[in-house]
């Protein structure tokens, strides 16, 4: 498949949907899902220091064939290395654990800590050239608002939660204004029975002889997100790229628009959570 691209803030074309890898282990299940989704045509590979698969994300590219220049791949810095020392070094370590000469896009995975030196590091590794994009993940409007307007450098992408139960619709506009493309992580609601059970979305895929997650994605692309279904079933990950056939009407995406309730599983606003995850584990604890 030919992936579409939607153009960053920054001139760069991110492909429209990406191969997500958090939760899949690296014991080999991180490798074969990776080779698996780049053999079924996708072109956009996105993990972090976080999901402890960084050098089998690497290796599955290398192993690939195609060339560096058509995978968009990104990865993420944990908040435990946020001064500007480690930051930097960090992303070294990054590329060299994976491979790589450079990322296309890397982000402050949480908005907490020492966010604004974790920032800097980030502008002086794009500088340098190891970064082709920068950006943030998980970032609410108060964070948004509160920290991006200090930054040199604005943000491509904040990379949260969204699905048609949770559509981020204050943060939307706010990104706008901005130019900044919003990633969705757990597009597809972590697999909630009662969103793909949705009676809109079952008639939809019904019209369209799709499944209930294809109705999903096909909506999610065309309002303009950027999203990264998981799978290491060969058949899902195929299903989840196959959405470019068929387009929903005005009237349909109002429908699916109006299932948003405002809320999802996650709040980074809540208090304590950069504490949590602060303590949560140690990234490098098994190097």
């Amino acid at each position: 498949m030919i992936t579409p691209t939607f153009k960053l803030n920054d001139g760069n074309a991110i492909p429209v949907i990406g191969f997500g890898t958090f939760q899949i282990p690296a014991d080999g299940s991180t490798y074969d899902a990776v080779k698996m989704a780049l053999d079924a045509g996708y072109r956009h590979i996105d993990t972090a220091q976080a999901y402890f698969n960084e050098s089998k994300v690497g290796k599955a590219i290398k192993d690939s064939g195609i060339p560096r220049d058509q995978i968009w791949v990104t990865s993420k810095l944990w908040l435990q290395y946020y001064d500007y020392d480690t930051a930097t070094k960090t992303i070294d370590r990054t590329l060299q654990k994976m491979g790589l000469d450079y990322l296309d896009l890397y982000l402050l995975h949480q908005p907490y800590g020492k966010l604004t030196e974790a920032w800097q590091a980030l502008e002086d590794a794009q500088k340098a050239g190891k970064l082709h994009s920068i950006g943030v993940s998980n970032m609410t409007p108060k964070m948004w608002k509160k920290f991006v307007p200090g930054f040199n450098v604005t943000p491509v992408v904040n990379q949260v939660e969204f699905n048609p139960y949770f559509q981020q619709k204050e943060l939307c506009k706010l990104l706008a204004d901005d130019d900044v493309r919003l990633e969705a992580w757990a597009p597809l609601g972590q697999g909630n029975a009662d969103l793909m059970h949705e009676p809109v979305i079952t008639k939809l895929a019904e019209k369209y002889n799709k499944n209930a997650g294809q109705v999903i994605l096909r909506f999610e692309n065309q309002e303009g997100i950027v999203f990264f279904p998981k799978s290491v079933h060969e058949a899902r990950i195929k299903s989840n790229s196959d959405i470019f056939d068929f387009e929903l009407t005005p009237d349909e995406i109002e429908e699916i628009r109006d299932l948003d309730k405002g809320k999802g599983i996650h709040d980074p606003d809540a208090p304590g959570v950069g504490d949590a995850l602060l303590n949560a584990y140690d990234v490098h604890a098994n190097d």
